[in-house]
């Protein structure tokens, strides 16, 4: 998740229900962590390690299924450093975060001017063509370069470690720099995808 975009997410988990029964009596704000190393995305209980940069994000959207689950829209507000885990009996994990580091997150369109916006879409464009992959190039055009490069990095097909260092890029020239390399990295290494459609 990263700032002024849209985190679609299936929530079904019990801990997580319980803590999505929470944000939408109170302020609706939630932040995602990755847990630490090369584990489970969603390791249980409460001792694993978290990465210490996350992101805070806003309950936009949900939905009620009748199976139980529950589909939610996250929008990311801004990244976040986890200071102090706090005790809890919660089936979930609470912390104090900072938001010093990134004070930049919560000024829309900070660091545009700073991206190559076009060597970054001739990447996605030859990295899309190289898939058999088909792209909206109209909604494209039409998005600012902050929303173009933080819904590539929260959408780019990459792992945990990739995507932890486009989250805590410094800033939105370093996110889009990065996107750049990790795509011509995975270019050359020829990996082939099946033909779909990057929303």
């Amino acid at each position: 998740m990263l700032p002024r975009v849209g985190l679609p997410l299936t929530i079904f988990e019990p801990r997580y229900l319980a803590m999505l029964e929470d944000a939408i009596a109170g302020d609706r704000v939630l932040g995602l962590v990755q847990p630490q190393g090369a584990g489970e995305e969603s390791p249980l209980g409460k001792s694993v390690e978290l990465r210490s940069v996350g992101c805070v994000g806003r309950l936009t959207a949900f939905e009620e299924l009748d199976d139980g689950r529950v589909l939610i829209t996250l929008s990311g507000v801004a990244r976040c450093v986890l200071e102090q885990e706090l005790a809890c009996d919660k089936p979930y994990r609470l912390w104090n975060v900072g938001f010093a580091r990134f004070q930049g997150d919560f000024i829309a369109g900070a660091g545009e001017d700073s991206v190559n916006r076009e060597a970054l879409l001739e990447t996605l464009r030859t990295y899309l063509e190289a898939r058999n992959l088909s792209a909206d190039w109209s909604a494209i055009a039409n998005a600012s370069t902050e929303r173009l490069v933080n819904s590539l990095a929260v959408i780019s097909p990459y792992g945990p470690e990739e995507k932890q260092a486009l989250l805590e890029a410094p800033d939105l020239k370093t996110r889009a720099e990065t996107l750049v390399a990790l795509a011509e990295l995975d270019l050359a290494a020829g990996s082939q995808g099946s033909g779909s459609r990057l929303q």
